[in-house]
């Protein structure tokens, strides 16, 4: 049996080869994740006597052409929690770190938990590209949101809470009222400085200009509020300038996500089990996509104990001696971004509060026996993840069966 350790970085890898009794069959080696290299490491691995099996640690996107190349070869591939492999084997006070001595203890790892090795199996095209464009959404969404709070800070000093004076949701492309407006009215004199008989004529053509729905009670408000407000930005070239390019960055991001969207709900829809998803009650058309994409196949986890864990939202049981202890906080050590979405979903339930549903049920009891605000959002995640896991299960284990 040799067992291949693997120490990932980007762009090479440290490579080491173990058999049983810390016996060296290769020395520790670089490669380059090039075609040519990894192809010459599948023929070195293809040629040793006997089962081999390949270990690295999941480190982002760097252990992916490794890991794919060398399962489509044919070999047994393991891609471990990097917090599995930490702590092992350090039984050494000099705790010395290098790349050979990493690849070295993932090769020890592979031959003492040889036979509990998760094999590798890689994701399918469509789950890869929707996960990829999650993790991109989420990426576009802090910075739109960090972009509106730079607009907002500086028209607080040229049209003060401008962004408040409009309640119109975002639309299908993303764009915004209060966003268009300032980029027309960017400044409060723009609007005071008229009367209020041409700021009405001016602001329903702007309305019809942009396919906005026009309201003379709201003309009046934003008159009234722009009369009634202090500026300390001068109306200058450069207080234009700087208010359109800080428009203009939030109306390029807010484009984007609004194409990532279109194209997450796209590629959800094509993956089965999106019918019975969508069905769930808080999963809408963003969340349902996020959901999926964080999750993947249901089937890739043993049971819902699993899929809980890899959530993090498990509270693992601590008892020592006489000492039990039975309320721990979750663990956090699984997916923050499927977290953040299972929140999400479980804010429309709060919102909603569907009497007949179990989950809404099953919080409304705990919220009931005063636990507080965090602890029954996640206990109410908890459950509606193992309902998500049977529910869907099923129904991929009967498309199957069919």
């Amino acid at each position: 049996m040799n067992s291949v350790g693997i120490d990932v970085s980007k762009g090479k890898s440290m490579i080491a080869v173990m058999r049983p009794f810390g016996e060296v069959v290769v020395s520790p080696f670089e490669i380059h994740h090039t075609d040519s290299e990894l192809c010459e490491l599948a023929k070195l691995l293809r040629s040793l006597p006997g089962e081999t099996r390949v270990v690295m640690e999941a480190t982002g996107n760097y252990h992916l052409p490794v890991a794919w190349l060398l399962n489509d070869s044919g070999f047994y591939v393991s891609v471990v929690n990097a917090m599995l492999v930490h702590d092992y084997g350090n039984n050494s006070l000099r705790r010395a770190k290098t790349d050979k001595k990493d690849a070295i203890k993932l090769a020890n790892y592979g031959l003492d938990h040889w036979l509990t090795l998760p094999k590798y199996v890689p994701e399918e095209d469509t789950r890869l590209m929707l996960k990829n464009c999650y993790r991109q959404y989420q990426q576009y969404s802090k910075v739109q949101t960090m972009l509106k709070n730079n607009l907002i800070s500086l028209l607080d000093t040229a049209f003060p809470d401008v962004n408040r004076l409009f309640s119109s949701p975002p639309r299908a492309d993303g764009s915004e009222k209060w966003v268009d407006f300032v980029a027309s009215f960017w400044h409060c004199e723009c609007v005071c400085g008229l009367s209020e008989k041409a700021f009405i004529s001016k602001y329903r053509k702007w309305c019809k200009k942009h396919g906005y729905n026009f309201s003379k009670d709201k003309a009046l408000d934003i008159y009234a509020s722009a009369c009634g407000n202090f500026d300390v930005m001068p109306k200058t070239e450069t207080a234009k300038l700087l208010v359109e390019q800080a428009v203009s960055q939030i109306r390029a991001t807010s484009a984007a996500l609004a194409a990532l969207k279109q194209e997450m709900q796209s590629l959800a829809s094509s993956l089965p089990e999106y019918p019975v998803v969508m069905k769930m009650f808080g999963v809408g058309p963003t969340l349902g996509p996020q959901l999926m994409a964080e999750i993947g196949d249901v089937r890739r986890f043993h049971s819902k104990k699993a899929l809980v864990a890899f959530a993090g939202i498990d509270a693992p049981p601590y008892q020592s001696g006489q000492m039990e202890v039975f309320s721990r906080s979750i663990s956090k050590r699984g997916s923050p971004s499927l977290r953040r979405t299972l929140f999400l979903v479980m804010g429309v339930y709060l919102q909603q509060s569907p009497q007949d549903e179990p989950v809404y049920q099953f919080m409304d009891k705990k919220r009931s026996e005063g636990k507080p605000y965090r602890v029954y959002m996640m206990a109410s995640a908890n459950k509606f993840l193992r309902i998500y896991y049977a529910t869907v299960k099923a129904y991929l284990d009967s498309l199957e069966q069919n």
